[in-house]
């Protein structure tokens, strides 16, 4: 292993605790790494892991609100990931779902990224992210487009900064081609599967988890469940907490946010877990199958490398998915896991989750890691 190594992440705060930044703990849990940002407010933090670690930040450290999200800065990230000095390394590695990857490196430099998604907002969310912006119609709405043509090209460019990318998932590997014509290697993210409790016997209620905005398709769940008034238990929050609160029947319960604890608790204890959104991987999916649970989910995207749909598989079954965003196909999926539950295997489902544990994360990583050092020219 080189003995200078980076690891750039987009931001780092207690709000941030995706499954970027689990790769990133991971990554740091056996690679030697200094650590940077476009901020640091995580390791002010004293439960977390980070705590009182020296991490490199960017001018956006010191912007007002700049803690809350530095999205609110779109236009600028570019610029700001590009004025870390990391010359002093041999190593880049790179944890991107924005402008991680864009850090500018030389050519004795190995650069290896991994990828959670190409940039969202300025490619499949583009009309999402101007259709609930306040600054997405009228001049400002122009003003937007065009920041948004930039960040794209901009994206594009700063591909061809890394030597290697690693992909989530099978369908990531496919938008980095579909955005950058490059190639990626696929190494699944680690989820620590052994913190989740596993319970054969189940309650009578369904449980969805998920932020609560409008791309994770939670009111669709919600009408869906107002349609077959069958128990749900929804945690989480975001921007569409009122608008799904409003519209929840009494057969559906709306916790909130909950600590870790009494996620998981929810996790292991329901029939079936819900999900409808089309996720590059979706770590709450393996989550659930950890805890024995099987999944409803929608099929596409990261879904169909983590769930085993039981009417093709039997009991090696892990779930039901249904084939489109509405509120017919997830009611009809719901009844046919309710004929079909009774072929659920509790037992499979935790054996097909562990292959997505940190063990056989930091395996794949650290392997792929030095295939590419090997390969790399050597400076004379």
């Amino acid at each position: 292993m080189p003995t200078k190594c980076a690891l750039v992440h987009e931001w780092l705060t207690p709000k941030a605790t995706g499954g970027s930044e689990l790769v990133v703990r991971e990554i740091l849990n056996h690679i030697d790494a200094d650590l940077y940002a476009l901020i640091d407010f995580e390791s002010s933090h004293s439960e977390s892991y980070l705590y009182q670690r020296k991490i490199g930040t960017t001018f956006l450290q010191h912007f007002p609100f700049a803690r809350n999200g530095v999205q609110k800065y779109l236009p600028l990230l570019p610029l700001a990931i590009e004025q870390l000095d990391l010359r002093a390394y041999d190593v880049i590695l790179s944890s991107s779902h924005a402008v991680a990857k864009g850090v500018i490196t030389t050519s004795e430099q190995l650069h290896i990224c991994y990828c959670h998604s190409p940039m969202r907002y300025a490619w499949e969310l583009t009309f999402d992210y101007l259709q609930q912006s306040k600054l997405g119609s009228g001049l400002p709405g122009w003003m937007t487009r065009y920041i948004l043509h930039r960040l794209r090209q901009w994206d594009v460019l700063s591909a061809n900064r890394v030597d290697y990318f690693i992909a989530n998932s099978k369908h990531t590997a496919g938008r980095i081609w579909r955005c950058y014509r490059r190639e990626a290697t696929v190494i699944y993210p680690p989820v620590n599967i052994e913190s989740f409790p596993f319970l054969p016997q189940k309650e009578d209620f369904y449980l969805t988890v998920s932020r609560l905005v409008s791309y994770k398709q939670v009111s669709l769940i919600i009408r869906a469940f107002n349609k077959l008034q069958l128990p749900l238990v929804v945690i989480g929050t975001g921007s569409e907490m009122r608008k799904i609160r409003s519209v929840a029947q009494s057969n559906i319960q709306i916790l909130g946010w909950q600590p870790d604890d009494v996620v998981k608790k929810y996790m292991a204890n329901a029939k079936g877990f819900v999900y409808a959104a089309r996720e590059d991987f979706g770590i709450a999916l393996v989550e659930a199958q950890a805890c024995g649970t099987p999944v409803i989910a929608y099929g596409a995207g990261g879904a169909l490398e983590t769930v085993r749909d039981l009417r093709e598989h039997g009991e090696q079954g892990t779930g039901i998915f249904f084939k489109e965003q509405t509120e017919e196909a997830l009611v009809d999926a719901i009844k046919k896991f309710e004929v079909y539950q009774g072929k659920c295997n509790p037992e499979y489902a935790r054996v097909h989750a562990a292959q997505f544990s940190p063990e056989m994360f930091a395996q794949r990583y650290l392997d792929f890691l030095n295939k590419c050092i090997q390969k790399r020219p050597s400076p004379d």
